[in-house]
């Protein structure tokens, strides 16, 4: 098997074909190392070590040479979001404080897909301590769309949407705590999965609230993120794709599709009505309460995310304090935190405030949420996952949609919040590209818990949807 055909194949089939000898390790690692080399203007990697990748495959071929048990990820390099620690690797969360600092131990996550037989490839760029959609890192520089490189992939988990999405490896890590892996996944054209908060341990990973940080996985299908899911969460069941016919799919026009950019609009109409006509059912019924989601999600991660960072940085054994990181933070999310999260900051959260937003709102639109499910037999929720397509590196004001200036936050993140915000399992799955060659997706979301019948679900509709063609720019 050549390199170009080596790129292309899924995080199962590479393992396939490795653990079967078709193919060996450190050919593989080869061919994706080539990739990320001929894709190096993309900015996908802070930490690229090739010939640590290469030592690993060898030791992969040798172990299997040996006859010893092969794991389900066996020699399969894996990038890593640069905000989850991993031993013998730099760290860095994407700031200029932690550059050359190496985490004594794996996160949790890590330790089990390394005990899967993989292979951390590199860590990926992010927006700077995870704060923020763009990826535009203004320490170690803008993460770009394969698909556009003058566009941004979204963010923080950039660098991992970008490098998947240009072949640079078949799976990847991110983490998401409003949208992190869901945005860059819709932007890029490829699968995301953000599974039901704490279903995968997130230990060992820069924090901005526990209440709904959720590290996940990124791919180019959703049998690999499947893959990860058996891997990362133990269940070994195998996942077989729903039956269409009769599944009920669940959309709330009046919070998720209002004043959406009119070719995401059309794709995802498209979209539903290709699985109508498969036999899906869909229910247009308003979930209540949404319209308060975004304040009650900002408000409790502005007021969570510096205790929650000063416990990373201890915990972590980190070379420097809260105090020493901050210092160090470029202006654009320094000028954040000054305005919102720093204690006694002009914006900072009162703490009944936060109280209610934590203790009351939050539950309250969980129940209803639970409630909307249940009452009307919903499989799945579906919504267009951002407002737009890709927007301009750099461009982070007001976007315009059909004359009408929406704030960059709203036209990204509006519609990923409810999934994070109320511990939902999400699934991105591209449904088309604009005029403009950029990726339009979709969100699927179930109740809390339904994982893998959301992903069950999603193997169907993907089957539906069908793949986007490579992007463009991938080096």
């Amino acid at each position: 098997m050549d390199s170009a055909a080596m790129i292309e194949l899924s995080a199962s089939a590479a393992v396939t074909a490795m653990q079967t000898g078709e193919i060996s390790a450190l050919d593989y690692a080869e061919a994706l190392l080539a990739r990320c080399a001929a894709g190096a203007a993309l900015n996908a990697f802070i930490t690229l070590d090739p010939a640590a990748v290469r030592a690993a495959a060898r030791a992969a071929d040798a172990h299997r040479a040996a006859g010893g048990v092969l794991g389900p990820l066996h020699g399969l390099p894996i990038p890593v979001k640069d905000s989850v620690n991993t031993a013998g690797i730099e760290t860095t969360v994407g700031t200029r404080a932690l550059r050359g600092w190496v985490p004594a131990r794996d996160a949790t996550t890590i330790a089990r897909l390394k005990a899967a037989g993989a292979i951390v490839l590199g860590k990926t760029n992010i927006h700077e301590l995870s704060f923020g959609w763009t990826s535009n890192n203004l320490e170690f520089g803008a993460v770009r769309n394969p698909h556009d490189p003058s566009r941004i992939p979204g963010g923080s988990s950039g660098g991992t949407a970008a490098a998947v999405a240009a072949r640079m490896a078949p799976l990847g890590v991110a983490e998401d705590t409003q949208g992190s892996i869901r945005v860059p996944a819709a932007l890029c054209g490829i699968t995301g999965f953000r599974p039901t908060t704490g279903r995968y341990p997130t230990d060992g990973t820069a924090p901005i609230t526990a209440l709904f940080d959720q590290i996940g996985p990124h791919a180019r299908c959703v049998a690999d993120l499947a893959l990860f899911d058996t891997v990362v969460s133990g269940e070994v069941a195998p996942i077989e794709p729903a039956t269409l016919s009769g599944l009920r799919i669940g959309i709330d026009r009046n919070f998720f599709f209002a004043g959406i950019d009119a070719e995401v609009a059309a794709l995802v109409e498209a979209a539903l009505a290709r699985l109508a006509a498969a036999g899906a059912v869909i229910v247009e019924v308003p979930v209540p309460g949404l319209g308060r989601v975004v304040s009650v999600a900002m408000a409790i991660q502005v007021h969570d995310v510096v205790p929650a960072l000063e416990r990373y940085l201890a915990d972590s054994g980190a070379p420097v304090d809260f105090e020493a990181m901050f210092a160090g933070v470029s202006a654009d999310v320094a000028d954040v935190f000054a305005q919102v999260a720093l204690r006694g900051a002009p914006a900072a959260i009162a703490e009944d405030v936060y109280a209610a937003a934590r203790g009351t709102a939050r539950p309250a639109l969980q129940q209803a949420m639970a409630d909307w499910f249940a009452d009307h037999r919903i499989d799945a929720m579906l919504l267009p996952a951002t407002m737009v397509a890709a927007t301009p590196i750099g461009d982070e004001g007001n976007v315009d949609i059909g004359g009408t200036a929406v704030p960059f936050a709203t036209a990204i993140a509006r519609n990923i919040t409810p999934g994070s915000t109320l511990g939902l399992p999400g699934l991105v799955l591209p449904c088309g590209l604009t005029a403009g060659g950029l990726p339009v997706a979709i969100e699927l979301d179930g109740p809390a818990g339904g994982d893998r019948r959301l992903l069950a679900i999603g193997l169907a509709v993907e089957k539906v949807l069908g793949p986007l063609p490579p992007p463009a720019h991938r080096g």
